[in-house]
């Protein structure tokens, strides 16, 4: 388990986010993880903070539009989102929205990188960002998909720092290294989807099982592997997202 309440170092996947039907995925994700929902101020839009033992997890925020996707965004720390913002433009990415402050907890921004794959910049004020990870309902791990994986790596080099040590045996993968990281942070490799969200549970099998009663549905049955047991799931809006379970 890791509790955190400093800032985490520029390039972690720090946040995770869903803009959505909030009272259904209240329903949804509190059932499934357990999770206790915060709802803030009509300032911010509804938007409801999850936490898990006391501690933030992730956010649940209201579609901006009918036809925006439901889906999960990953946040990368930053030590100074206006630097950082300009660097994703200058490294061939863009800006879709912000920098903006979000009250005192922090200044968000939102943008794309090269390969039109959406992520959120995130420098700290108040809030730190995931304060759960590594626990089962916490954050567990954040992996980039898309199909041009040596472009993607060398932008996220260039805004961040990151550096890459290939998985063996697991073909174009890569495990992300950030300045200051103590750890590989997050993946990258060959596919669809873009920013892969994984949340820790103890069982996967059972939380599978409870995906499905609670309305959502099953991408990628439960299977063993190095890391511990995998699958990917939907909630009951269609959003996809992993689980990977301590057995």
């Amino acid at each position: 388990m890791v509790v955190r309440t400093t800032p985490w170092p520029a390039g972690t996947p720090c946040w995770v986010d869903i803009s959505t039907d909030v009272d259904r995925a209240v329903a949804f994700y509190g059932g499934l993880f357990g999770w206790e929902f915060d709802i803030t101020a009509p300032g911010h839009g509804g938007y409801a903070v999850a936490s898990k033992n006391g501690h933030a997890v992730a956010g649940v925020g209201p579609e901006q539009s009918p036809d925006q996707p439901s889906q999960w965004t990953t946040y990368l720390a930053t030590d100074d989102v206006e630097a950082s913002a300009e660097a994703v433009t200058e490294a061939g990415g863009r800006v879709a929205f912000g920098p903006v402050a979000v009250g005192d907890r922090g200044t968000m921004a939102i943008a794309a990188d090269p390969a039109g794959v959406l992520f959120g910049l995130w420098q700290s004020g108040g809030k730190t960002g995931a304060e759960l990870v590594n626990e089962p309902g916490g954050l567990a791990w954040n992996e980039h998909t898309s199909g041009d994986v040596e472009t993607a790596k060398g932008f996220y080099a260039k805004v961040f720092g990151c550096t890459y040590d290939r998985v063996e045996g697991a073909g174009d993968y890569y495990l992300v290294n950030v300045p200051g990281g103590e750890r590989p942070v997050g993946g990258i490799g060959q596919g669809a989807g873009g920013w892969q969200v994984y949340f820790q549970v103890a069982d996967a099998d059972e939380v599978v099982r409870e995906v499905r009663e609670l309305g959502g549905g099953v991408v990628t049955a439960p299977v063993d592997t190095p890391y511990g047991r995998m699958a990917r799931v939907t909630d009951d809006q269609g959003s996809s997202f992993h689980i990977v379970g301590e057995r």
